[in-house]
């Protein structure tokens, strides 16, 4: 299937589910005609059971119309091709720090999930290590891109009926969002240097993709915005950075909890370099085997 990941909406659910989930590189799919949707930090891309499955996918939904704010450059050749390919001999850092103003705690067997991956890549011959990315002030990318997005989106229908919460998050995009998204825009070069830094010594950065396992189905019915928001935020602080840089993410399969809930790891790669997150995806995926894993249905 295809899914958008605005802050992590193709990872998280693909982690919670068991699946491959691909953040494709912005402006890899177009939205037309929608030529910046929700300026810049939503794409589209493909969720599967397999690396080859949602590699044949993005092949097939992977192109740029004339108006589309953001381009890429030279279309890849293969998606797919690049699942059968052999990654080579990676420098892989893992990390587990969270944006700056994002709080979060790290479920213990999430973080022993990661580090069960992380000695697997080792043991694969990738050099890995730990190392984390400066993520300086990046969550300024993100709020006014978001809030923006949704007041955008409630004042073109003709007869918006919101949830109160999605109310407040379009009044604040009405009266904060709109005003700084020029500075966020504007900080891309800044954010991408910064950030950038650690692909001077890594090709792929390595982090949880969710904090908490899979939240209970309701679990924030009823909740107003600033508690969505906060309980949100707090469950999943790791996926939205690479979606204010606009970069190319994978999520994996990493296991299951102790009670039987999927959890998920993320290949997190430099401006668009999709192939080589397929490719080591891919070459985990021969040694997972996680086409063939279920959770049990006796477990709660």
């Amino acid at each position: 299937a295809v899914g958008s990941d605005g802050a992590g909406s193709i990872r998280i659910p693909a982690a919670w589910t068991g699946l491959v989930g691909i953040k494709p590189q912005r402006g890899r799919v177009s939205g037309y005609p929608q030529t910046d949707p929700f300026n810049g930090i939503t794409v589209w891309g493909p969720l599967a059971r397999s690396v080859g499955d949602a590699a044949l996918l993005l092949d097939v939904i992977s192109g740029s119309h004339p108006d589309d704010v953001y381009q890429v450059g030279a279309p890849v050749r293969s998606f797919s091709e690049a699942a059968k390919r052999d990654p080579g001999k990676l420098r892989i850092a893992v990390s587990f720090k969270t944006a700056f103003g994002v709080s979060g705690r790290l479920d213990p067997e999430i973080r022993a999930a990661v580090e069960r991956l992380a000695r697997r890549l080792t043991e694969l011959g990738h050099k890995v290590f730990p190392a984390d990315p400066d993520y300086g002030l990046i969550g300024l990318g993100l709020v006014p891109r978001g809030t923006a997005g949704v007041a955008e989106r409630l004042d073109a229908m003709p007869d918006p009926r919101p949830e109160a919460r999605t109310e407040v998050e379009a009044r604040i995009g009405r009266l904060v969002g709109r005003r700084l998204l020029p500075l966020a825009k504007r900080m891309d070069p800044y954010l991408h240097r910064k950030v950038g830094r650690i692909f001077r010594y890594a090709d792929v950065v390595l982090t949880p993709t969710t904090a908490r396992p899979p939240l209970r189905i309701g679990a924030f019915d009823g909740a107003g915005y600033r508690k969505t928001q906060s309980g949100v935020a707090a469950a999943c602080p790791y996926a939205w950075t690479w979606n204010v840089l606009g970069w190319p993410a994978v999520n994996v399969p990493a296991g299951f909890t102790g009670s039987g809930l999927p959890v998920g790891a993320q290949l997190l790669g430099h401006d668009s370099d999709e192939a080589t997150l397929i490719s080591l995806a891919a070459q985990l995926e021969a040694v997972e085997g996680w086409t063939g894993l279920r959770p049990s249905s006796r477990r709660r």
